[in-house]
């Protein structure tokens, strides 16, 4: 009997980059360094348009420069994380200070690497980005039951935008990613402990009072929805329907 042949091993997904670089010369390099190294990389030279080239590519990793025409870095960034857009983001920039990789990361980068840098430094970063980001999702899949639809409000899975009534909520970052944790979960209990490594995410120093002054602001803008944040002392926080 002639033995079954094994099916051939299917090859690994090829990872996307979007690089948004206005220097011609660091573009080019870049792309042409990542093309070797068997990645498929768009880019984008102009702040205004990022966003729209970001939408496109759904790039696994974004490198940002800080430095741009049209609309500086950090508000392409700041914007991005508004409009639910959670692509792991590594700056790149000649911007060094420590001042600047703060604000970088509080905006919702998710790592910084200064002008210049080693090429093999940068692949192993955007590598582990990616590694980073897989185990999250699939975290997220085996412990979050998601919500369909809660009270009008509805989260886009792929983008991690939320709905109200078919409409974007324009929520900064921070907003957000509160809004997400608690949808997963409604009506549940949600450990404040959990929610302050979800808004605040890679900050160690974070104080555990700040997760109260994003819930302020969240519930007064969740006031003309049928959901009400509720704070649960000494537990953490739940959306429950309005009474």
């Amino acid at each position: 009997m002639r033995p079954c042949a094994l099916p051939p091993p299917s090859a690994a997904p090829v990872m996307k980059l979007l690089l948004i670089e206005d220097n011609p010369a660091m573009r080019t390099t870049l792309q042409r360094s990542f093309e070797r190294r068997g990645m498929q990389i768009v880019t984008c030279d102009d702040g205004a348009r990022a966003l729209d080239r970001w939408h496109a590519s759904r790039p696994d990793v974004v490198l940002l420069d800080l430095s741009l025409p049209g609309l500086d870095g950090l508000e392409v960034l700041a914007r991005a994380r508004a409009a639910g857009l959670r692509t792991p983001v590594l700056i790149l920039t000649a911007r060094g200070t420590v001042g600047d990789r703060i604000l970088g990361l509080n905006t919702g980068a998710d790592d910084y690497l200064p002008k210049p840098f080693d090429l093999d430094e940068l692949e192993a970063r955007v590598r582990a980005l990616v590694r980073r980001s897989a185990a999250a999702l699939a975290d997220d899949t085996r412990t979050e039951p998601t919500a369909a639809e809660f009270c009008g409000l509805r989260c886009d899975s792929r983008s991690g935008a939320v709905y109200f009534n078919g409409q974007v909520l324009d929520l900064p970052p921070r907003e957000l990613a509160l809004l997400r944790s608690l949808l997963a979960r409604p009506g549940h209990a949600v450990a404040r402990e959990r929610l302050l490594e979800a808004v605040f995410p890679g900050e160690l120093q974070v104080q555990a009072e700040a997760i109260e002054v994003v819930a302020y602001r969240l519930r007064k803008k969740l006031a003309h929805t049928g959901a009400q944040l509720v704070t649960l002392r000494g537990l953490g926080y739940l959306l429950k329907a309005s009474a």
